[in-house]
């Protein structure tokens, strides 16, 4: 009667730390450089610090301004996910959880609305802010892991203008293709200026010929170029678990639960768990003192629903989090190199990147993040 991690593993039940499984160059983390993120919202993790220097709330035109975003709704988890990803400096994890670029400074533009989903015009409203604050924040790096209505070759289209202005005020941005995989990519990710990412699933190791292309989107910017530009990570990456949620109160019975050990002590272990952490998790006294394999199949079922890491970690999948990655990536570069271009960097990372070798070109750009070779590269460029 035990239960077993959500994530694949060889010998420890651990995820890998981000820097570690794309080979991230640890001298560089993104210190002077200002990450901006447009994201349907989010909560002031302790792993960001003091280093949040705005929150913009662009829900509506009357967009508002201020530090205070304390309490956790729906819509703040998946910013948490991309800026803690990216910019984490793992305090919640003991600096094992850190992000590539935890000295970055971070903009947090939220466009989530009550109608609880991301239309183009409020990516254009959260873009139109960022714009109009570049210079005041210093901001070199935009993340958009968010995406449009629908496909669109309209060199004229609002966000196409949008990321065309950020790109010619030397503004790096970053956006996730969508996971579908799909031969098809909406607004902003089918920006010709924007560095789009895709995927790939490193099956939680370190071992190359285990990896594989993820299910993620490709096809066309509106100028006819190929995208993705580049692969990051998509699944397996962990990610703090949204505070004072349900999920957070399970987390904490439910992570040490798989790490007893497959012994009798380890049982006597998992069933003092259960025990003690019958209220939150809402299971009777009666069922908790005498736990059937029913309720080990339950408990099983909601370590595998919320992917528990740990107390207070998650593992994420998708692009959205690839493009935190690639962003972080990019900060360390521009660490390395303040004289970057746009261009400059979406170079480097193609031509460093890493291609599978039976996966089409068209759904992979550069191939394979290669983090420590994109900074050296970067390093080595002069200014025009």
């Amino acid at each position: 009667m035990f239960l077993q991690p959500n994530f694949p593993h060889s010998g420890t039940f651990s995820i890998l730390p981000t820097p570690q499984r794309i080979g991230a160059l640890p001298e560089w983390t993104g210190r002077g450089v200002v990450m901006a993120f447009v994201d349907s919202g989010f909560y002031p993790h302790r792993d960001l610090g003091s280093r949040v220097l705005v929150h913009a709330d662009a829900t509506t035109v009357n967009i508002t301004e201020g530090t205070r975003f304390q309490r956790p709704h729906w819509y703040s988890w998946h910013g948490q996910m991309t800026s803690v990803v990216a910019a984490g400096n793992g305090a919640a994890s003991h600096g094992l959880y850190r992000g590539v670029a935890p000295d970055a400074q971070l903009v947090l533009v939220k466009i989530s609305t009550e109608r609880r989903r991301i239309k183009e015009r409020d990516i254009l409203r959260g873009l139109d802010w960022v714009i109009a604050n570049i210079a005041r924040f210093n901001i070199r790096i935009v993340n958009l892991s968010v995406g449009g209505d629908q496909s669109s070759n309209d060199f004229d289209h609002p966000i196409f203008q949008a990321i065309r202005l950020l790109d010619s005020l030397n503004v790096v941005v970053v956006t996730a293709v969508g996971n579908s995989g799909t031969p098809q990519l909406v607004p902003p990710a089918s920006s010709a200026e924007a560095i789009s990412v895709g995927g790939y699933d490193d099956r939680n190791s370190l071992d190359t010929t285990a990896w594989t292309p993820y299910h993620h989107n490709y096809g066309l910017a509106y100028d006819g170029t190929s995208k993705p530009d580049i692969l990051a990570p998509a699944a397996w990456i962990a990610s703090p678990i949204l505070p004072k949620s349900q999920m957070e109160r399970e987390a904490r019975w439910l992570a040490p639960m798989f790490l007893t050990p497959h012994t009798i002590r380890g049982e006597r272990r998992l069933r003092q768990l259960i025990r003690e952490g019958s209220f939150d998790l809402g299971i009777s006294r009666s069922a908790a003192h005498r736990p059937t394999l029913d309720l080990i199949s339950m408990l099983q079922s909601r370590i595998n629903k919320y992917k528990v890491v740990d107390a207070h970690h998650q593992h994420v999948d998708g692009t959205s989090v690839s493009s935190a990655i690639v962003s972080s990536v990019v900060a360390q570069m521009l660490e390395a190199n303040p004289s970057l271009t746009p261009r400059q960097i979406k170079t480097i990372l193609h031509k460093t990147g890493i291609l599978f070798s039976n996966s089409p070109i068209e759904t992979q750009g550069g191939g394979i993040l290669n983090a420590a070779a994109a900074v050296q590269a970067a390093l080595g460029v002069t200014s025009s």
